[in-house]
């Protein structure tokens, strides 16, 4: 007994080890495509974010998981789609300039 005349307890048991899953090698590239796409390779960057970040998120979503790294994927899809988006908004605006340069002239008198 100790000096508040409590009874001694035993230790406590070791924690049992955290099973960690490995990081998902797909969600590290979608994520890598995508933040690449903004910078260097626009179009493809863009189209591999989106193509791996699915197929990362199968990997991870799967029951059991087989790997980590969902938020990773999500990113990388959610950049990817941007990515498409800004590409169709800028083939747009471009077809709405050439359209405009071309009846300029055709309406210009020379």
């Amino acid at each position: 007994m100790n000096q508040l005349d409590v009874p001694d307890l035993p230790p406590a048991p070791p924690a049992p080890p955290e099973s960690t899953l490995p990081s998902s090698t797909l969600a590290i590239v979608s994520l890598v495509a995508a933040l690449l796409g903004f910078t260097f390779v626009p179009v493809m960057g863009g189209i591999v974010a989106i193509v791996t970040g699915y197929l990362a998120r199968n990997e991870t979503r799967s029951v059991p998981p087989r790997a980590s790294g969902d938020g990773m994927a999500t990113a990388g899809i959610i950049m990817g789609w941007i990515q498409v988006g800004l590409l169709v908004l800028g083939v747009c605006c471009a077809l709405v300039y050439f359209a405009f340069v071309l009846g300029w002239f055709a309406t210009s008198n020379r």
